[in-house]
Order: structure tokens, then sequence, then C-alpha cells
């Protein structure tokens, strides 16, 4: 198939296009290469993407632009007949949404809307939306399941997932878009973004600074590693391809919870350096703790991830040490 990846130059991104093209799919990456974090962080996923494709002997077009840029998102969609999209593209983080929330609602919603828009007007009847683990607020009940109510979000980002699930859903049911919206839990592994807490910790463990610790340490992430992220959205787009009529929420994570603490003392015991903390109280929009049940997933998909935290962490420090800490 003709995969037209959005945001497939950043970290899930890129994972998503190199297993793609090891599948034996076509790949199309529409990224607009931010600045939210260095561009030439993105271009060095993409030359990964790139060696993988002369490896696989598969097409691979990388198309730079902006999911806000209505023509030449229509542009992308006429030229190259696709058979699917996974839509990945978007402004992440939660802190900088409460900072900007106009420029979050724009990207993320109505770049959704144009996404769909094409997909309407050049019928692809088949997309993998990105959504995320914190459209369940600060909910006190876990494991958080697809079928809890999510009317409460408490950061700008949260309220844009929630409201792009709701639009995917609108545009399949007026429009036969087979769709699979999938809630990330707090994604991991080598190339993760670096304003993200693990590859901070790790940083600045390296940097000798000081690592901002926030709250005491007891809230809780479900923490998911790459390669089983990379495992879920492929087989949801193969699930959108097994009937019509198909729009499902699924939940994406391992289903256990690492506290803040633990995981600080994992990266600790995996690069045998200690950390120096700045205790700061908990900043708002943060959620006290996620989990996922991951039953549906497993059910339905056949989603099945298999990496311990540890053994995540290892990689990631691993890869960290290859291709980061040389640049120090």
């Amino acid at each position: 198939m003709k995969i037209l990846v959005t945001g497939g130059a950043g970290f899930i991104g890129s994972h998503v296009c190199e297993a793609l093209l090891k599948t034996g799919h076509d790949v199309y990456i529409y990224d607009n290469f931010s600045d939210y974090y260095l561009p030439e962080y993105k271009r060095d996923n993409v030359k990964h993407v790139q060696f993988t494709a002369k490896e696989c002997c598969r097409s691979l077009v990388i198309v730079e632009g902006d999911i806000q840029d209505s023509e030449a998102l229509d542009q992308c969609f006429r030229q190259h007949s696709l058979d699917a999209v996974i839509h990945l593209a978007a402004c992440a983080g939660v802190r900088p949404s409460i900072e900007d929330a106009p420029l979050y609602i724009d990207v993320n919603l109505m770049g959704t809307t144009n996404i769909l828009e094409c997909m309407k007007n050049h019928e692809i009847k088949k997309l993998v939306f990105a959504s995320s683990s914190s459209v369940y607020g600060n909910s006190e009940k876990t494991p958080f399941r697809e079928s809890d109510a999510v009317d409460n979000p408490i950061s700008p980002y949260a309220a844009t997932k929630k409201a792009g699930e709701l639009i995917c859903y609108t545009y399949h049911h007026l429009y036969d878009i087979n769709t699979a919206c999938l809630r990330f839990f707090t994604v991991y592994g080598p190339r993760q973004r670096p304003d993200l807490a693990i590859y901070k910790f790790t940083d600045k463990i390296y940097k000798n600074e000081s690592i901002p610790f926030y709250g005491d340490g007891s809230m809780g992430r479900d923490y998911t590693y790459i390669d089983d992220i990379v495992s879920g959205i492929l087989l949801a787009l193969d699930w959108t391809h097994t009937g019509v009529n198909l729009y499902e929420i699924f939940n994406l994570g391992e289903s256990y919870t690492v506290s803040l603490k633990d995981m600080l003392k994992t990266i600790e015991n995996t690069t045998k350096k200690a950390a120096n903390i700045l205790q700061m109280p908990v900043p708002p929009g943060d959620v006290n703790v996620t989990c996922a049940d991951i039953s549906k997933a497993k059910q339905v998909l056949g989603y099945n991830p298999g990496t311990p935290f540890n053994m995540g962490i290892e990689k990631f420090v691993a890869w960290y040490e290859a291709e980061r800490l040389i640049k120090i």
C-alpha cells in the first residue's frame, strides 16, 4: 500500500515509517520540520528512514509541508494515489499548550480537519489517528478504559486530542472513513523528543545538571516502549482494512504504572550515575497517574506489548550514549 504518514520525521513517526517500509509498503512523509525541538534531530530521523527504504527497495517520498496549509496538503493528495493515512502530526506537549492554547487549537484541530477534508475529497477510506492518554484527565479510576467518560481535560493539548477523536468520528460517519483512534500512553525509546522526562533526566544526569523533580515522586505513568507502540499502529492500520463502517478507540500502553521516583532510579541504575534533584511543585495540567486497560486492543487488534521498563531504559540509554552523548 501507499501510506501517508503525517509527522513522519518525528520520534514516533520515523519508527512507524521504517516499520511500514520493512513490511513492504511505500511511504509518503508529510512533515513541517518545526522548531519545537531541534529540526536537525528530525532530519537525522529521516536519514534512518531513507536508509531503510533503500535497504528494503521501497519507495519513500518526503514532502515538507504544514498540515495547516490546506492547498499544500491537497496537492500532496492529488499527486499520489494514497491508500491510507497515519495521522501523527500535531503540536505536542501538555505544559506548552497552556502557554499557547490558540496555536494548539489551530494545528491540532484545523490541521486534522484539513487531513480529513483531503481524505474525503480524494476518497481515501483508511485512517489511523494519534490521540493521547491525556484525554482521561485526572481520573481517579484506574486502569483507564476506552469507555470511561473523558469530558474533563485539564490542558488545551488534551482537549484538542479529545476533539480530534470527535471530528474523526464525524467524518467516519458522513464519508465512511474507517478510523482507529489510538490513545498513546507516554511513549519512550530511541529518538525520543528531548523535552520528555526520560530524555531530559538522562541528558541532565550526563551533563551533571540539576533535574527538575515535580512533587514527591509518587506521580506515575504507564510508559510504553516505542516498538510496542509501532506494533499497535500497524495492527490498527491492518484493522481498518477488515471491513466497512469501522470506528473504534484503542488504548496503547504497557498496562502498568511506574512512579516518577522509580523511573529516575531506573535511569540512575542504568547509567550508573547519581542525579542532582531540584524539587519543584507539580505544574498545572499534569495528571497524577496514567494506566491503560489494553484488553480491547489485545482482543480486537492482537496488540501484545512486551518490553519491560528496565529493558526499555537500557535500550534508550544505549541509543543516547551512541547518538547524543558524543555531541555533548
